[in-house]
């Protein structure tokens, strides 16, 4: 089952075999007889959540009680998406599970705050309930709207012949890791005792590394814009996963230039039926 608010997500998405109920995690759910949910809802966008706090946390943290509540009367383990670049702050060094938790935007806090929460119901209500830290996810179908999205916003851009922007300097590094390969990572979290875990390549990219690379996949030569960077965005995010390794037997697979080539090949085909 398949629960979406279709805020930000499409039906036509959607696996035709899925059942589907449009509703939102605010208002509370019912899970039927569900063994695991992954919660991926949520309100994603750093900026949104600099200009709209309380929205934010309505989302990302009662919704993320709500979601508890529904799996715990169900019996359900629950694997929440949280993230790695938004909770541990500015990284040095790759950051494991240790590191210290200096959010630098309401995202980041709320986010911590679900964490809490879901690992609080294990301690209080004896639920199996684990966290992935996600790095910076992308691949095809991502939401271009949003800043998180930033290969689908480059990449769309340079499709269509319209000037990119780099915020700041663009020596900002972030990691980015594929969709199959969290989609991987959701699975073997489901199949896992309780725990905490960073899903990250431990490789740092920076924005204007990022932005050559997708000029090369899309045939692009155009520079970027410049502007003046952003409240609530970090110099350095890299995710250290060898807990991951460890424990799930879990590796990101998928490298930057291939992840590239596979989002501008799907992005390709949506351009040639828009």
């Amino acid at each position: 089952m398949i629960v979406d608010n279709l805020s930000s997500g499409k039906r036509e998405n959607l696996n035709a075999a899925a059942t589907f109920v449009e509703a939102d995690i605010r208002d509370g759910l019912d899970l039927g007889s569900a063994d695991v949910v992954f919660h991926l809802a949520a309100q994603a966008d750093v900026q949104t959540s600099v200009r709209r706090p309380v929205f934010d946390a309505t989302v990302n943290v009662a919704g993320t009680v709500e979601v508890l509540e529904a799996a715990r009367k169900t019996g359900a383990r629950v694997v929440f998406s949280s993230t790695g670049g938004a909770i541990y702050g500015e990284c040095v060094e790759p950051a494991n599970e240790s590191a210290p938790l200096e959010p630098m935007s309401p995202y980041g806090i709320a986010k911590l705050c679900g964490e809490q929460y879901l690992l609080g119901w294990n301690r209080i209500h004896g639920m199996t309930n684990s966290v992935l830290r996600f790095a910076n996810v992308f691949g095809p179908r991502q939401d271009s709207t949003l800043e998180g999205g930033v290969v689908s916003i480059f990449l769309e851009r340079m499709g269509r012949g319209e000037p990119t922007t780099i915020f700041g300097d663009g020596l900002q590094e972030r990691d980015f890791v594929y969709v199959d390969d969290v989609v991987a990572a959701l699975l073997a979290a489901a199949d896992h005792a309780p725990g905490v875990f960073n899903i990250g390549t431990r490789n740092a990219t920076s924005v204007i590394d990022l932005h050559h690379a997708c000029a090369a996949v899309a045939g692009s030569e155009a520079g970027p814009v410049i502007a003046e960077a952003r409240l609530g965005d970090v110099s350095r995010s890299v995710l250290d996963p060898a807990l991951a390794q460890a424990k799930l037997g879990w590796r990101a697979e998928t490298t930057l230039e291939d992840g590239l080539e596979r989002t501008w090949s799907w992005m390709s085909k949506e351009f040639a039926q828009a």
